[in-house]
């Protein structure tokens, strides 16, 4: 991005160099680097505003997620809900008596 009166404006990722010449005209906002234009954007109204080209910018590389195995490897234990509802309970005596 390049600060031009207050905004800010993309270049291109390929973008090699820091330093650009920018033109700032009355309706556009072109952006050289080593002569060659590399950016054109209509000038933005107001200040603090962003203007991204969508060609500008590169997909972020596409992760693939691992698959998961279908069954597990070490068998889950599974109690009834009353088992839950009894360890509530207790600790809610727990904690009414002031006890830890």
């Amino acid at each position: 991005m390049v600060a031009v009166a207050g905004n800010y404006y993309s270049v291109p990722d390929t973008a090699r160099r820091r330093v650009v010449e920018i033109q700032h005209h009355t309706h556009e906002v072109l952006i050289f680097e080593e002569g060659k234009l590399i950016a054109r954007h209509p000038v933005l109204e107001g200040k603090n505003r962003k203007r991204i080209e969508p060609g500008h910018r590169k997909a972020p590389p596409v992760q693939h997620a691992e698959m998961l195995p279908t069954t597990p490897a070490v068998p889950i234990l599974q109690r009834p809900l009353a088992f839950y509802g009894a360890v509530g309970e207790r600790l809610a005596n727990i904690n009414a008596k002031g006890t830890a």
